[in-house]
């Protein structure tokens, strides 16, 4: 029993003079960590400004910025672990981190696709915030970009939260790329009306609607024959942002209503034709011989 006792106490001894022995080099590497923290803030405010002056796009900023961020951080707790453990070597440390970045991904398959792909969109840059898109079925102005996700705000005010995978893997439509997008507008007018001088009026009141481009022009066609209308399609280029659009959509529906009225241009109703026959003395259309 007094052995037993005599082990313990040796073990003890051995620990508590382990542990005073490592602690200079834990409080130094709790030093290292405190001026990675110091440092890593500081590069952090003056790599955000360089790059400010360098770089316009926020995103592609705030990339480099938390990339090196993370960098520091990564070197100072490398550090930090070699200084308060001598005897664990740094091919060891980068072998746990390398098992564990595995384990991490096979876990988390998801969060880190989603985080490659938003390191792909911000070092592309296809768009930026402000940007106008349509993913999907979801519409709006995209409000942040980050490793995670991007998150856009429809038009009826809500937050969508949208996965960086999905913008890389899925056709996105940029509406606000250029500095003008076009509207479609089609109207049927009456088929006696005369289609040149109709064309020819109509387009000179596009040209005076505010909002709608002189340059490029407004085009009128002629697409079809309807049932009861002959179909006009009105072209005309506006500035690319939704409201803009629609704004000036209502615009040009006034104009166009108030010219159809001042001019006789009439705008038909759909039209239907019944013909009523008496099947006792039509087979249809045709009329049924009746016996004399």
């Amino acid at each position: 029993m007094s052995a037993l006792i005599q082990k313990i106490q040796t073990s003890l001894l051995e620990l508590v003079g382990s542990g005073i022995k490592a602690l200079p080099g834990i409080l130094v590497a709790i030093v290292v960590l405190l001026l990675t923290r110091y440092i890593a803030n500081k590069l952090k405010r003056i790599i955000a400004k360089v790059l400010g002056k360098m770089i316009r796009s926020h995103s592609l900023r705030s990339l480099f910025t938390n990339a090196a961020y993370i960098m520091i951080w990564v070197v100072g707790i490398l550090a930090a672990g070699v200084i308060a453990f001598p005897s664990l070597r740094l091919g060891d440390i980068l072998g746990l981190l390398g098992l564990g970045s595995v384990a991490i991904g096979l876990v988390f398959q998801d969060l880190c696709k989603n985080f490659i792909a938003g390191v792909i969109l911000l070092l592309q840059d296809q768009f930026k915030l402000q940007d106008q898109v349509l993913v999907g079925n979801f519409e709006g102005t995209i409000e942040e970009i980050d490793f995670l996700n991007t998150q856009i705000l429809t038009y009826q005010g809500e937050r969508v939260l949208l996965p960086n995978s999905m913008l890389l893997t899925q056709p996105v439509k940029i509406l606000t790329a250029s500095t003008y997008r076009r509207t479609d507008l089609t109207i049927g007018v009456d088929c006696d009306t005369p289609l040149a001088t109709a064309i020819e009026k109509i387009q000179a009141v596009l040209t005076d609607v505010e909002g709608v481009f002189i340059e490029p022009a407004p085009i009128i066609d002629v697409a079809l024959f309807g049932s009861s209308s002959i179909d006009l399609v009105m072209r005309y280029w506006t500035l690319p942002q939704q409201a803009n659009r629609l704004r000036t959509q209502t615009r040009v529906l006034m104009a166009i209503k108030e010219l159809c009225d001042r001019e006789g241009i009439i705008l038909p109703y759909p039209i239907r034709t019944s013909y009523l026959y008496d099947q006792q003395k039509f087979n249809g259309s045709i009329p049924r011989e009746i016996p004399s």
